[in-house]
C-alpha cells in the first residue's frame, strides 16, 4: 500500500497544532495545602502574648500620663511660688506709693516684712510627732525641704476600682521599733489616689501613688498628701516635704520634737513622748 499524501492545506492546518501541542496539554495541579488548625495549646499561648502585648502598651500609657501629672503638679507648684512673690512685690509697690515722698529705709522695710512672715508660721524641728486622726495613730516624722512631697510607709499596696475611681488599700509600713498604736499596725486602711507620681533612683524609676490624710502637727491640722512607699528600713515612717511646708512652716534644722506628741485611744500620754523619741539628722532618703 503507498502511504497516503497529505495535501498542502492540511500540512497547513495540523503545523499550529503540531508547534503547540506542548501548550495545549493541561498542566497538572498541584495538590492544595489545607489550612492550619491551631492546637488548644498553641491558642492559649497566642492569646497570652496578644493579652502580654496589651499589658505592656497600657503600662507605657500609664506612664506617660503620670509623667504628665507629675510635670503638671510641679508646674502648679511653681505658679504657687510665683504667685506668692507676685503678692509681695505688689504689696511692696502700693506701700511704697502711699509713702511718696517719704524716705525709704530698706533695712527698716526687710526686717519688718521679714517679721511679718514668721509671725504667719509656726516653727518646726527637723523631727516631729505627727497624728493621722483618720487612722487613729501617732508617728514618728522626719521634716526635709530637700523633698517635695511628703512620704507615709505602707505595705501590701494593692489597687482596686470603686465607683469607676482609682482606690488603694494598705497597711501602715512599721518595724517592731516603731512607735505606733497597736491596734491600728495590722489594719486596712483604703483612699482614693489622689494621682500618681514616678521617683527617678538610681536602680530606676518607679510610680507610686498619692493619698491625701488628715494630719496634725501641734497646732497645725492640714489633709497632706503623702506618696505610698516601703520605708521600714528607715527610721521615720513618715516624711513631710516642702508641699506641706510651704506658707505654713519654718524648719530650726537644731531642734527637734518642738510639739508635744498627740494622744489617742489605747497610746501613751504625750509627757511620756521623750522615751521613744530619736533623733537621726543624717538619714538617707530612699
Amino acid at each position: 500500500m503507498r502511504p497516503t499524501r497529505l495535501s498542502a492545506a492540511a500540512l497547513w492546518l495540523l503545523t499550529p497544532l503540531l508547534l503547540t501541542g506542548c501548550a495545549l496539554a493541561p498542566a497538572p495541579q498541584a495538590e492544595s495545602e489545607p489550612d492550619p488548625v491551631l492546637s488548644p495549646d498553641a491558642f492559649e499561648a497566642r492569646i497570652e502574648q496578644l493579652e502580654h502585648n496589651i499589658a505592656l502598651r497600657c503600662d507605657r500609657q500609664d506612664d506617660r500620663l503620670s509623667r504628665q501629672g507629675q510635670r503638671q503638679g510641679q508646674l502648679m507648684a511653681d505658679v504657687q511660688d510665683v504667685g506668692y512673690l507676685l503678692r509681695q512685690i505688689q504689696g511692696n509697690i502700693e506701700r511704697l506709693e502711699q509713702r511718696g515722698d517719704e524716705p525709704v529705709v530698706v533695712m527698716a522695710e526687710c526686717n519688718e516684712q521679714a517679721s511679718e512672715a514668721l509671725d504667719d508660721k509656726e516653727l518646726v524641728g527637723r523631727a516631729e510627732w505627727i497624728g493621722l486622726p483618720d487612722v487613729g495613730t501617732y508617728l514618728r516624722a522626719r521634716v526635709d525641704s530637700g523633698a517635695n512631697t511628703s512620704s507615709l510607709s505602707a505595705m501590701d499596696i494593692t489597687r482596686f476600682e470603686r465607683d469607676g475611681e482609682d482606690w488603694v488599700r494598705f497597711k501602715l509600713g512599721v518595724n517592731d521599733d516603731d512607735v505606733v498604736i497597736d491596734d491600728v499596725r495590722d489594719e486596712w486602711i483604703e483612699r482614693p489616689v489622689i494621682r500618681r507620681v514616678r521617683i527617678l533612683q538610681a536602680a530606676g524609676s518607679e510610680s507610686r501613688p498619692v493619698v491625701s490624710l488628715l494630719m496634725t502637727l501641734g497646732p497645725i491640722r492640714e489633709q497632706v498628701e503623702f506618696t505610698l512607699n516601703d520605708r521600714t528600713h528607715l527610721n521615720f515612717p513618715v516624711l513631710l516635704g516642702r508641699r506641706f511646708l510651704m506658707d505654713i512652716a519654718l524648719i530650726d534644722v537644731a531642734e527637734s520634737y518642738l510639739h508635744s506628741r498627740p494622744e489617742f485611744p489605747g497610746g501613751r500620754p504625750a509627757d511620756e513622748a521623750s522615751q521613744d523619741e530619736i533623733n537621726d539628722q543624717d538619714e538617707e532618703e530612699g
